[in-house]
């Protein structure tokens, strides 16, 4: 059984693969697609008083704005520019790859059963051991059972089967270090420049940044659960510190790679 198991997963990565650019981009940042996760009919999770597509799309507004100020030199390319506007979300991939952006940031806000937890987490791709990550990533995800024929489109992923999500996981793998140092660098400015509680940099599988031929994060920028953080993300100073921080995490990383020869 583990033998056929292995096998099915190595046949599966040689077909992801085919689908991989060969070759990689050159240190440079002149281009950032910034994604504010879910909208439309897909209103993504909840809050007393916010829904989590809402509070997106008004921090990804601020991110881009903030880019266009500190970073002039950078073009932005947002996935959804309508604040009620539902995108599927292998477009928001698709798109990014026509645009040839250099970078994919993903906001989002989290939940949990408990009101009590709170504080930010930043995800890349890859195999997570943890069952509190893969929730998330399964809650994430299930925004695809809102399209039709997702299983066609997907290339049969089921987001509720753990199989899929494995080979998934394995998509992303050429862009992993540089999507790790970007994600660092995000959770250290919330900590230091929006003085945020920092669940630290994660990983697990998400349809969204499975076909990004670029370096991609996801950002969880606090928990709607749980009123403190809720009645944050409600103010505009706190969508402003959470947009800075990582505004100031991409001009960090885009000083880094652009550094080296």
């Amino acid at each position: 059984m583990k033998k056929q198991l292995f096998a099915t997963l190595l046949i599966s990565c040689f077909i992801l693969a085919s689908y991989t650019p060969l070759c990689v981009k050159p240190n440079k940042v002149h281009k950032i697609v910034i994604d504010a996760g879910h909208g439309g009919k897909d209103p993504g999770c909840f809050g007393k008083k916010l829904q989590e597509k809402d509070v997106c799309f008004a921090v990804a507004m601020e991110v881009g704005a903030l880019i266009k100020t500190y970073l002039p030199d950078v073009q932005v390319i947002y996935t959804r520019n309508k604040e009620n506007q539902f995108v599927e979300l292998r477009e928001r991939a698709r798109l990014a790859n026509r645009e040839n952006g250099d970078l994919f940031i993903s906001i989002h806000c989290n939940a949990a059963s408990s009101e009590n937890v709170f504080g930010t987490e930043t995800y890349i791709m890859g195999l997570s051991d943890i069952e509190e990550d893969d929730e998330v990533a399964l809650r994430e995800n299930s925004a695809i059972l809102s399209e039709i024929n997702y299983l066609e489109k997907y290339d049969g992923f089921d987001p509720n089967s753990p199989m899929t999500h494995i080979i998934l996981a394995n998509y992303q793998n050429t862009f992993q270090m540089n999507s790790l140092r970007l994600a660092s660098y995000i959770e250290n400015e919330f900590v230091e420049t929006a003085q945020r509680r920092s669940r630290g940099v994660k990983q697990s599988s998400f349809v969204v940044l499975w076909k990004t031929a670029m370096p991609s994060v996801l950002v969880e920028v606090g928990f709607l659960t749980n009123q403190e953080e809720e009645n944050y993300l409600e103010g505009k100073h706190g969508k402003q510190n959470i947009a800075y921080g990582i505004v100031k995490a991409v001009e960090k990383y885009k000083k880094a790679v652009e550094s080296k020869k």
